[in-house]
């Protein structure tokens, strides 16, 4: 199989379980409470600075350039993304300026990422990178056909199943499986452990929103 089939077969699991969510649900649906879709916009604006941090590694370290493009034009793309995000949907959630404290599993999730830019190889970067890419774009493609009984909501879906979303995610995932091609068994085994710990992040980060997480103590 391909890298990119032996990726997504190990989190089968856990994307049923993000699509089966109650945040998720909720957001066709329209029963979504404002104040968990405000802890969302709050916490990924935040988690979209570091992930720009870790495309930009991505690209530093990519060995070709259309590589070293693709990560560099995307991590300006994360931090575009974090200001519309702050600017079209703040405005909707209330006059109050959304909190700018990073909540544990964001902490967690973008503590992860930044490990295996730093820490890992270029090979296991992409596979940390990857879910947060790859399980949107799944996500939004199906929401699309649903929709949503929320305004609100509905542009949220719009955004990430959108053709010019998917057609990154897809741009992405071929540079997966190019890599792929070159990588000793050992190193495929390690890029799977970061794709499934990042993709049980994302299943974390919405609950997270759903349970209006803060720190305990």
């Amino acid at each position: 199989m391909s890298l990119t089939d032996d990726l997504w077969s190990d989190i089968e699991s856990i994307y049923a379980e993000i699509l089966k969510h109650p945040f998720v649900r909720g957001l066709t649906d329209g029963t979504l409470p404002r104040a968990a879709f405000r802890h969302f916009v709050e916490q990924d604006s935040l988690y979209l600075r570091d992930y720009a941090r870790a495309l930009a590694l991505c690209g530093a370290r990519a060995p070709e350039s259309a590589a070293l493009r693709a990560f560099v034009e995307d991590a300006v793309g994360a931090l575009a993304a974090e200001q519309e995000m702050l600017a079209g949907f703040g405005a909707e959630l209330g006059d109050e300026p959304l909190g700018q404290l990073v909540l544990p599993t964001t902490r967690a999730y973008t503590t992860h990422l930044l490990a295996a830019a730093y820490g890992g190889s270029y090979a296991e970067a992409v596979g940390a990178v990857l879910p947060c890419y790859w399980i949107y774009a799944r996500v939004g493609e199906e929401l699309l056909a649903q929709s949503s009984t929320d305004p609100l909501y509905a542009r949220w879906i719009a955004a990430y199943g959108d053709e010019a979303f998917q057609s990154v995610v897809r741009r992405v995932l071929a540079l997966t499986d190019a890599l792929g091609e070159e990588l000793s068994p050992a190193e495929r085994a390690r890029v799977r452990e970061r794709f499934v710990t990042s993709s049980q992040y994302e299943w974390m980060f919405w609950d997270a929103a759903w349970r209006g997480e803060r720190w305990p103590v």
